[in-house]
């Protein structure tokens, strides 16, 4: 029995979910599931503001790749290349498959995020922002302090002619 190895896989740009359904359907017609037991788009969650609601969305790690677990020869070769949307393996030549350390900090990677949910949007200190919800709405600030891990953010508005830091979520203020 040929040793299971994680390839990258190159695809279409934004073709990500239609390789991976095409490979699924594939794998399973070719009755190769015992030796291409997973294909997988790494993934994290991001929550963004849209029309004043809060969305959760994935965004990819690796646009245009996809991870493959595979035993590799001729034949779980051309199932995997010859699929929609797969442009080939990683690697000049032969496909060279991900050093262990490689692929077990992706999967660390996608199972610490898959909990937390990370702001889309990347703010920088001293910034120009305003104030679009809460009881300082419509006033402008200067972004203070960040911190990502929370999601939330210090502004220095003025308030009665005074300099005061407010404390905010990152969907609560938009770039100036």
């Amino acid at each position: 029995m040929v040793e299971k190895k994680w390839y990258v896989v190159h695809v279409l740009s934004g073709q990500e979910k239609k390789a991976l359904g095409s490979l699924e359907k594939r794998i399973k017609a070719e009755g190769m599931e015992e030796r291409i037991p997973q294909v997988l788009i790494p993934t994290e969650n991001v929550s963004e503001v849209k029309s004043g609601k809060r969305k959760i969305t994935p965004r990819k790690f690796f646009p245009g790749y996809i991870l493959v677990n595979m035993e590799m020869d001729e034949n779980t070769y051309y199932v995997i290349k010859n699929a929609p949307a797969v442009l080939g393996f990683i690697g000049s030549g032969t496909p060279v498959p991900l050093q262990e350390h490689e692929i077990n900090d992706i999967l660390d990677q996608i199972e610490e995020k898959k909990e937390k949910v990370k702001p889309k949007i990347d703010f920088e200190k001293g910034e120009a922002v305003k104030i679009k919800d809460g009881p300082f709405v419509n006033l402008d600030g200067n972004i203070e302090d960040i911190d990502p891990d929370r999601g939330k953010l210090r502004v220095m508005v003025t308030i009665f002619g005074r300099a005061t830091p407010v404390e905010l979520e990152y969907w609560q203020v938009e770039k100036e």
